[in-house]
């Protein structure tokens, strides 16, 4: 059964509807795989044989049906509170129960065979920190994976599952798929299940996503996130929009090269043409983002809480938070009106082009142990450069999907990233399943060596 496990989200649900494949085999032996793998790359952090049992047998007749998925360690699941990657997360007051992100997948008839590890608190962009231990990159285990959905990813890239549910909040599904060479869907604010989620009645940023190998994968998986069909399409004629700014031009060499051919392969497979558009205050809104999701993250907090944190919590994890209580009101009432002023910029923007194009990390996956990159402007933390091409689709709303579009010298993934209208997460993955054509499909059905090495397993 290892042989349909290692096919796309689609063709195992096909060969199950089919009656070419029997799911429980294929639970058994998403699980031997689980057990296989994962030592080395601290992906899955707890598995739950039984309760996967009793899913697959209430399965109703869905597009996933029988298919094992993995989910982030960010949801309650009926049998298992959320820890959120932290020992302590002021404000929530986490239990066992249904969240919006389960109930989409049960509906679907998919099998939930692991929760997804995470970077502490949700507060990185590297995944190098989380009370599970890290997670690590199946490309080169001494590698970041990307947060902070770190876990789903690196389980969707070494194969343990084809399909994963991350959450992005200033990023943390692009950054993931970008550094496991996934395709990796951050969704139209509200369009995606996100209830049961702590911050879900207060956040404007924080979104639910899928993460597969390619873009047919997270059609199909987003679909059932967002409870409707992403009917696909022809992206003919696209209006490819580049912004010459730090996004773009602060990468390194490999980044800039693998990107800006991606680019000239999607215009021609589509017919299209590429613009040099401009799009000022990007890192004012970068500021703003980031002030706006921690504000978010207030709720129920209190000195006094603070005070009485989980010795467990990483220093850094407590730096954070209290950080959070230093912001004065006056700096976010004026980053809600730079989000203001980025959605009528934006508004106008895609009146002109149809996406906007820029390399999703200027970096690839940096060390675990040290998490900086070597850009042209010198070394940054991978945070501090990284927030910098994904905090405007947060801050606004847009939809965004990575996608991937090389490998460095050192066989590390490279990634673009699209950028949309509100509402047009469909045409997102048409642009993306263009650019595989393009590119004969060569860095979607790339595999790690950690896959690519195929372990014995049961």
């Amino acid at each position: 059964m290892t042989e349909v496990l290692d096919l796309p989200l689609r063709e195992q649900a096909a060969a199950i509807a089919a009656g070419d494949a029997d799911p429980a085999e294929l639970l058994d032996a998403a699980l031997a795989r689980i057990e296989a793998r994962n030592p080395a790359i601290n992906a899955v952090v707890e598995t739950f044989p039984e309760r996967s049992r009793e899913m697959l047998a209430a399965a109703p007749d869905g597009p996933l049906r029988g298919v094992p998925v993995v989910i982030k360690d960010e949801w309650p699941l009926p049998w298992r509170a959320q820890r959120f990657g932290a020992a302590d997360v002021p404000g929530a007051r986490f239990a066992p129960g249904e969240s919006g992100p389960f109930r989409a997948l049960r509906d679907a008839g998919a099998v939930i065979v692991g929760v997804g590890n995470m970077h502490e608190l949700g507060a990185s962009s590297t995944g190098n920190l989380s009370v599970y231990e890290a997670a690590r990159n199946p490309w080169d285990t001494t590698r970041c994976p990307g947060g902070s959905s770190s876990g789903p990813a690196a389980a969707a890239a070494a194969r343990l599952v084809a399909g994963a549910v991350g959450a992005d909040g200033l990023g943390s599904v692009r950054f993931p798929a970008a550094y496991c060479g996934l395709t990796g869907l951050k969704p139209t604010f509200g369009r995606a299940a996100m209830d049961g989620h702590h911050m879900a009645p207060v956040t404007r940023t924080i979104v639910a996503g899928p993460l597969c190998a390619d873009a047919a994968d997270c059609r199909l998986l987003g679909s059932v996130m967002f409870g409707e069909s992403l009917a696909a399409g022809e992206a003919k004629g696209l209006r490819i929009g580049v912004v010459r700014d730090v996004v773009s031009e602060d990468v390194t060499p490999e980044v800039r090269e693998a990107c800006e051919g991606a680019i000239e392969q999607l215009r021609a497979e589509t017919g299209g043409e590429v613009r040099e558009v401009e799009l000022p205050d990007l890192d004012a809104a970068t500021l703003a983002a980031v002030l706006l999701i921690s504000e978010e993250g207030l709720s129920g907090v209190s000195p006094q809480r603070l005070n009485r944190l989980d010795p467990a919590l990483s220093p850094l994890g407590r730096a954070t938070l209290k950080y959070r209580m230093l912001l004065p009101a006056a700096a976010t009432v004026q980053a809600a009106r730079v989000r203001t002023l980025m959605r009528r910029r934006l508004a106008g923007l895609f009146e002109q082009v149809d996406v906007v194009a820029w390399p999703t990390v200027p970096a690839p996956a940096p060390p675990l142990d040290s998490p900086v990159v070597e850009l042209p402007s010198g070394h940054l933390s991978a945070d501090q450069a990284n927030v910098r091409g994904a905090a405007l689709a947060n801050l606004t709303g847009i939809p965004s999907i990575s996608v991937p579009v090389g490998l460095s010298a050192e066989g590390l993934p490279l990634a673009l990233q699209l950028q949309a209208a509100w509402g047009r997460d469909e045409l997102l993955l048409d642009a993306a399943e263009a650019l595989e054509q393009a590119n004969g499909r060569r860095w979607v059905e790339a595999l790690p060596p950690l896959a690519a090495a195929q372990p014995t397993e049961a």
